[in-house]
């Protein structure tokens, strides 16, 4: 009898280890299709094969601009910052075990946002140092709501509603730059508003891939310990996790991941807020959804995008399609949370 259970339980973990590997497979093949359908479908069709050599580096007359200049730093950049919003958002999800803990929720896209929009209207700063800037301020606005909040220890809720009154704060404070900005800064300004891969560049996805290297490998590191986190302080304390060190680590991962790609693409709405429940409803709650969740932040973003621009009556930013995805389902989650609780 014992050795039957013990079976059983063998088997029901191979199993769920086996539908993990095969989400996680469907997923990329699905971020995979629809990269190589934006840069064969938009306003012109461009065969394959022509797709492929100019990855390959040949000057392909008709294709070289389209797909290597246009198309492929749009898709690129969307691949990275849904990977990077996708990632960092379900790391407090998870550690909080709220789904309202999303940092496009609790303040830390706003607080990147602000300081963009700072520097470029008041400071008159272009290029990599507003993402410096961006990054500095999402992390300063983490730890803010986290000081704020921290009164014998972490609450989720606290945490969540200390830092939607930060974000309210902070959109105030874009909002009136805003106003005062000239006509000449005003489109780059507005950018942060609405989240967009407009004239996205190889450079800027470079960029992008090295923030996630570094802070999605950290938190990747700390994987095991984020799900003992999931499980409550005590019972991650009682399993040998350092829960301090370990929250202090995944909030500076996930936080530079998220104003990293804030500061190149503005905040996106809801993709950080999203990846993750979407994640956990496809793959369950026995098994990690990390992995998931940043492939379900590329497919959001890459999809978005296409449907923004060729899919819709008029053309809007990526931004503008997920938050019109992510504001019912937000309605829906806090009142299923205000019912039942909630967690991923």
């Amino acid at each position: 009898m014992r050795v039957s259970s013990l079976d059983r339980i063998v088997d029901n973990r191979r199993r769920r280890a086996r539908r993990h590997m095969v989400v996680v497979a469907m997923l990329l093949c699905i971020v995979v299709v629809i990269f190589a359908l934006t840069l064969s479908l938009g306003q012109s069709f461009t065969p394959p094969g022509d797709v492929i050599r100019v990855l390959l580096g040949e000057n392909v007359q008709g294709a070289a601009f389209t797909v290597g200049q246009l198309r492929l730093p749009r898709a690129a950049l969307s691949v990275l910052a849904g990977l990077s919003f996708g990632l960092g958002g379900v790391a407090f999800q998870i550690m909080l075990r709220n789904p309202l803990a999303s940092p496009d929720i609790i303040g830390i896209s706003s607080g990147a946002s602000a300081a963009a929009v700072f520097a470029i209207v008041v400071l008159s700063l272009k290029g990599p140092v507003v993402s410096v800037l961006a990054v500095v301020a999402g992390l300063g606005v983490a730890i803010m709501v986290y000081g704020l909040s921290s009164r014998n220890g972490v609450a989720g809720t606290r945490l969540i509603l200390v830092g939607i009154g930060v974000s309210a704060m902070l959109e105030s404070v874009i909002a009136y730059i805003l106003s005062q900005a000239p006509a000449w800064s005003l489109q780059e300004a507005i950018r942060w508003l609405t989240g967009s891969v407009n004239g996205a560049q190889l450079g800027q996805a470079a960029q992008l891939l090295l923030a996630l290297a570094v802070f999605g490998g950290l938190l990747l590191s700390r994987a095991r310990d984020l799900e003992a986190l999931r499980l409550g302080d005590d019972t991650a304390a009682a399993l040998g996790v350092g829960v301090s060190c370990t929250r202090i680590m995944i909030i500076v991962a996930a936080v530079g991941m998220i104003a990293s790609a804030t500061a190149v693409t503005g905040p996106i709405a809801f993709v950080a807020f999203l990846s993750g429940p979407i994640a956990a409803r496809i793959v369950g709650n026995n098994r990690s959804i990390l992995i998931p969740a940043a492939l379900v932040g590329a497919v959001l973003v890459l999809a978005g995008d296409y449907a923004g621009q060729f899919l819709l009556p008029s053309r809007y930013p990526v931004g503008v399609v997920t938050g019109a995805l992510g504001a019912p389902y937000l309605i829906f989650l806090i009142v299923r949370v205000n019912r039942t609780g909630g967690s991923l």
